[in-house]
């Protein structure tokens, strides 16, 4: 730096101070160097404002166009709930495992919608709302699947989706109802449900309710009342749906199950009222679906460690219904 550079700012250093401590109109300041020369402008003297650009703000991150597996749904270690799915920055899903192998998702349905879905012989036939797989443009929001109830053979309970019957409903039966506003409730067949006045989407029944008003059922020591069991063991494969009092559904599954231990998983989760599903290994499987970011196939991943699962993951069709768990 020049001894004359250097002077100038000095001079504006110490002129500064004093405008800054009331120095008379009449002073002259020196607001900055160029290229060696001082520029001086007389206090006072109109200038050319500068002119600064506002900065623009973060735009938002895109809203996620597909749900969000989360580590935890990887695992196989007995855990509390914990967080399993994300959609639109919340969770949707919490996993919970137990020590003896009761494997539990709940769901929360002011993020996700419980659909029935017909199968290839169960109900059987075409035109089904859903049915026989998850397919087009389901895929993209689909969050989980799991097995619906017994063989429509065996009578012991009935199926309706949007108006079509495929078994006959029957007074006082264990029934999910999802109504067309997307809510579903757990309850006794015109007792506890349907509700006056809201349209139904999907009814499906199957036995008594193994739950009710937070108390396990009456029978729930009489193995043979909860189904036949291949072989004749007390403990297959079993599964259920319930929900909570506030309002969140339920699915819990295991490969060696009795009914009291299952419906002690789901009063251990807080259920008010639940349904008995499926049983036995062939009948028993409850998956999660990986996105990979919207590119390729859907990864399905099992619930219950070491389940025997559904042959295409209910990604293909089907022989029988099953519930499917979609982002809204």
């Amino acid at each position: 730096m020049s001894p004359r550079v250097a002077t100038v700012l000095l001079s504006a250093t110490g002129v500064l101070a004093l405008a800054g401590c009331g120095a008379g109109a009449t002073s002259t300041v020196v607001t900055r160097a160029t290229h060696g020369a001082a520029r001086t402008v007389a206090a006072g003297a109109p200038t050319t404002p500068r002119t600064t650009t506002a900065p623009h703000p973060n735009p938002a991150p895109p809203r996620p166009s597909h749900p969000r597996l989360l580590a935890a749904a990887l695992g196989s270690s007995p855990t509390a709930f914990v967080p399993a799915v994300s959609w639109r920055g919340h969770t949707a899903v919490w996993i919970g495992r137990s020590p003896s192998g009761v494997a539990l998702l709940s769901f929360d349905q002011r993020l996700v919608a419980l659909r029935l879905y017909s199968g290839t012989v169960d109900a059987g036939g075409s035109g089904w709302r859903f049915g026989p797989a998850v397919l087009g443009r389901e895929l993209g929001r689909l969050v989980a699947a799991f097995n619906g109830g017994f063989k429509f053979s065996t009578g012991a309970g009935g199926f309706e989706s949007y108006g079509r019957l495929g078994a006959p409903l029957g007074n006082g039966l264990g029934s999910i109802v999802t109504y067309t506003n997307g809510r579903t409730d757990i309850g006794v067949w015109n007792a506890d449900v349907p509700a006056a006045g809201t349209p139904v989407a999907s009814v499906r029944q199957n036995l008594t309710l193994l739950i009710n008003n937070g108390t396990a059922a009456a029978s729930i020591d009489c193995i043979s009342c909860w189904g036949a069991t291949l072989g004749g063991v007390s403990d297959p494969a079993r599964s259920a749906l319930g929900i909570t009092a506030d309002g969140h559904l339920v699915w819990a599954g295991g490969e060696h199950l009795t009914p009291s231990e299952l419906a002690a998983a789901l009063l251990g989760a807080r259920v008010v009222r639940a349904v008995e599903l499926d049983i036995n290994p062939e009948w028993v499987a409850g998956y999660l679906y990986g996105h990979r970011g919207g590119v390729g196939p859907l990864a399905p991943v099992p619930v219950v460690p070491g389940q025997n699962g559904v042959p295409g993951f209910f990604l293909v069709p089907y022989s029988r219904d099953f519930f499917a768990i979609e982002a809204r």
